[in-house]
């Protein structure tokens, strides 16, 4: 099976997220983690991961980009990393919006968990009230992806490999 995990990453949650996927996928003998401006590199994949930080409740424009690009019928699966809460509003908007431009493609599952947002972030939207929920969550974020998400994002490779497998 050809395996491609491809990634967009602002400060770097992101990718830990793509490289615990990776090296999950260790019985693959054809497989490669690429940034999202390198992926076209890899030819005829069976399975891609698609990885994204949510940047103010959205996918990123180049990943829409790519997302909407791939071919009908390709099997996908969609991971992200967020300052808020895993299962928060900002987190499920943003990977819905990704599952609608993915429309047409095969969904094997999707990841989310929180990244580490960065203090100038913080600092920057401190004393907005309209950002006031999302700062309180944003602040627990040192720390992640933690050891336990990052293994959490393993088990997610391995599930959907066996899906691969089984359709």
């Amino acid at each position: 099976m050809r395996v491609l995990v491809t990634y967009l990453s602002a400060t770097g949650n992101t990718e830990e997220v793509a490289h615990a996927i990776y090296h999950s996928v260790i019985h693959e003998s054809h497989k490669q983690m690429l940034p999202l401006e390198l992926a076209d590199e890899f030819e005829d994949p069976d399975v891609v991961f698609v990885g994204f930080p949510v940047v103010e409740e959205r996918v990123p424009e180049a990943v829409a980009d790519y997302l909407r690009g791939l071919p009908d019928g390709l099997e996908l699966a969609l991971f992200c990393t967020h300052g808020s809460y895993r299962g928060g509003e900002v987190a499920l908007r943003a990977m819905v919006s990704a599952l609608e431009l993915a429309a047409g493609k095969t969904i094997l599952g999707t990841f989310s968990c929180q990244g580490e947002v960065p203090a100038e972030v913080i600092d920057a939207l401190h004393g907005h009230p309209e950002h006031a929920g999302w700062l309180l969550e944003a602040k627990g974020s040192v720390g992640h992806p933690s050891a336990d998400e990052r293994d959490e994002a393993r088990e997610f490779a391995r599930h959907v490999l066996v899906k691969a497998r089984v359709l």
